[in-house]
């Protein structure tokens, strides 16, 4: 017992190490300028589904642990935030109320506002709370994004046709536009 003990303490100080190295470490007045500057790039790097009946499947199945599920590293899911345009490209897990039958691209969050609000705020400790509402998209209600002074970031998305769902991530700057002549 105390060998099994001493195993999972050592396993979680290692797991504990490992989301500390694998985190971006921005300065404090970058995040703070790429924030009021409302042009920057949520990267999604984790999935995390509020239904359990989802997280219950994901660790059922042979040879692969719930955690791996869903990991996005190395996939490009993304939020981009720029002063006239938000676009999302977010996987979804989890139940949908109002399915569109035959359309399996509305399972995922896949959409283009050009007609949203944007507020932020800052709380004590430094972290940006930044609230996103698009008024031409009629699904989403509202999507949260909250910014450590480091650039982590923790995005939840509620919706009027499906359960909340939360991905864990960084803030980067947009990459530039090129125009086409």
């Amino acid at each position: 017992m105390k060998k099994f003990i001493s195993i999972i303490c050592m396993l979680s100080f290692l797991f504990f190490f490992e989301s500390c190295s694998s985190q971006s470490n921005m300065d404090p007045q970058v995040v703070t300028a790429l924030v009021n500057s409302q042009d920057f790039s949520f990267h999604a790097q984790r999935a995390n589904p509020i239904n359990y009946d989802v997280i219950n499947i994901a660790t059922s199945m042979p040879n692969a642990t719930g955690t791996r599920i869903f990991d996005l590293t190395g996939s490009n899911y993304s939020i981009d935030v720029r002063p006239n345009n938000l676009e999302v490209a977010l996987p979804y897990f989890g139940r949908v109320f109002n399915p569109t039958y035959g359309n399996t691209t509305q399972s995922s969050y896949r959409f283009t506002s050009k007609d949203f609000t944007v507020n932020k705020s800052q709380n004590k400790k430094g972290r940006w709370i930044i609230k996103i509402k698009p008024n031409d998209v009629r699904t989403v209600d509202e999507i949260i994004i909250e910014v450590s002074k480091s650039g982590q970031a923790l995005t939840s998305i509620s919706s009027n046709d499906r359960q909340p769902i939360s991905y864990d991530g960084y803030i980067t700057k947009n990459e530039e536009q090129k125009v086409q002549p």
